[in-house]
């Protein structure tokens, strides 16, 4: 049973949710779980102006990701910072690659996946969750989400990311915030989730 994570971080703040993700799906008997990153498509030149060169270093060793790695799955989990309440240009590009794949509903059946952040609590990352299952489903995914059994993101002792959608994290608007425990967990919860429901599908 193998459980891919696909994502993109400028800053590094996705990576940490998907790294959580990671965690919750390893903890699956049986789960085979991989981490990949989509392709840049800014240069260094513009990263460096942007200041995420050095959340660009930490991420270096993460393989990256090819449309032909998503079909060699039986669950993703796709991660993506929001841009103006959509999936950020790097992961739309990624998807758009995938055409191939969907003439040979090569993912049909799998099971998909969503996680987002963004700069501010209301910055649309529900939107940029649910806009994203729209792909998922030409593909012929079957969506998991975050379902109110993980008790987190029903509080209001804190601000929060996360959601029925996917889990989330709240970046600040100048990526000084890091994803919390509760943040985190949703992710580890949600990533826990994949893998069970990959594991009955794939049984």
């Amino acid at each position: 049973m193998k459980i891919l994570l696909v994502y993109y971080s400028m800053y590094g703040h996705m990576y940490e949710m998907v790294k959580a993700a990671a965690e919750g799906a390893k903890s699956v008997s049986g789960a085979a779980v991989e981490i990949k990153r989509v392709p840049e498509t800014l240069s260094a030149e513009v990263l460096g102006k942007m200041g995420a060169l050095e959340a660009q270093k930490a991420q270096a060793g993460v393989p990256v990701c090819t449309p032909d790695d998503l079909a060699a799955a039986d669950a993703v989990i796709f991660g993506t910072p929001t841009r103006f309440g959509n999936m950020c240009g790097q992961m739309r590009q990624f998807l758009d690659a995938t055409g191939g794949l969907w003439m040979k509903g090569a993912l049909v059946g799998k099971v998909g996946s969503v996680m987002s952040s963004s700069a501010t609590q209301h910055g649309g990352q529900e939107s940029t969750i649910l806009s994203f299952h729209t792909t998922l489903l030409h593909h012929g995914m079957v969506i998991a989400g975050l379902p109110y059994s993980f008790q987190g993101q029903t509080t209001i002792t804190e601000m929060a990311g996360g959601s029925p959608y996917g889990a989330s994290t709240i970046t600040g608007g100048q990526g000084e915030r890091l994803p919390s425990k509760t943040e985190l967990d949703g992710a580890r919860f949600q990533g826990k989730l994949v893998a069970e429901l990959a594991g009955k599908l794939t049984r």
